[in-house]
């Protein structure tokens, strides 16, 4: 666990891939434990250790998580995600297509219905029975031989919406097999960033503005990340 961010309201961690931040059907220790393990030794705090979870990462993603150290800072942050005040950037590798490099941004629109059973969602061009609409904004800040790099900004919080979306226009994450990728990642993970987090304290009103470091492991990460230069 990388501890990024951190003050007496909140801490921001960088999770890794196959890392689950909230406790689930698996047993596995979750993140939001290891960081209430992390707080009660570094401040010797005796009994149970106050971490509220404000949003979460899927399992396969890496990135940056916000936690919330207190209950005043929860309480305002679960505002603040609901009414988009909280800017999230991801960064995401997917087959190198007709999109060259651009400056300017696309918007994608669909509506997504969710299959709790595959815990997978699907996109349709316009609403149906049981969906929501999803939108985001996506740009290439760089290409190589077969993948490119694009940066997204989610404008809404659906179900594995990223990973959806763009596999519907025929980018599929890299590793990615749920969605269309046709081989996975050496070590499990889809090729899947929260890159950026930016938003006003809760409490302080200063401005925060953190970005995690790049996958360890994997050198085409390093690789497009050098050929962005001043796309970032």
């Amino acid at each position: 666990m990388e501890v990024v961010y951190e003050d007496n309201h909140i801490i921001i961690v960088n999770k890794r891939s196959g890392e689950i931040v909230q406790g689930d059907k698996t047993g596995d220790r979750p993140l939001s434990e290891l960081v209430k393990d992390y707080l009660k030794e570094k401040y010797q705090k005796p009994g149970a250790v106050f971490l509220g979870v404000v949003h979460r990462l899927d399992r396969p993603v890496s990135g940056l998580v916000v936690f919330a150290r207190t209950s005043k800072a929860l309480a305002r942050l679960n505002k603040m995600f609901a009414q988009g005040e909280v800017h999230k950037t991801y960064w995401a590798i997917v087959p190198k297509g007709g999109v060259e490099e651009n400056p300017s941004f696309t918007t994608l629109t669909h509506w997504l219905t969710r299959n709790e059973q595959q815990n997978k969602s699907y996109a349709h061009q316009r609403e149906v029975a049981g969906s929501k609409k999803a939108q985001l904004r996506y740009r290439v800040i760089a290409g190589g031989d077969r993948y490119q790099l694009l940066e997204v900004q989610l404008m809404t919080g659906r179900h594995h919406q990223i990973r959806c979306q763009l596999s519907a226009v025929g980018m599929p994450i890299r590793g990615d097999l749920k969605y269309g990728a046709p081989r996975s990642n050496p070590d499990g993970s889809i090729s899947l960033l929260s890159r950026r987090v930016e938003f006003v304290h809760p409490v302080s009103g200063q401005t925060i503005s953190v970005e995690a470091p790049l996958p360890d492991g994997d050198a085409l990460w390093q690789k497009l990340y050098q050929t962005a230069g001043q796309s970032l």
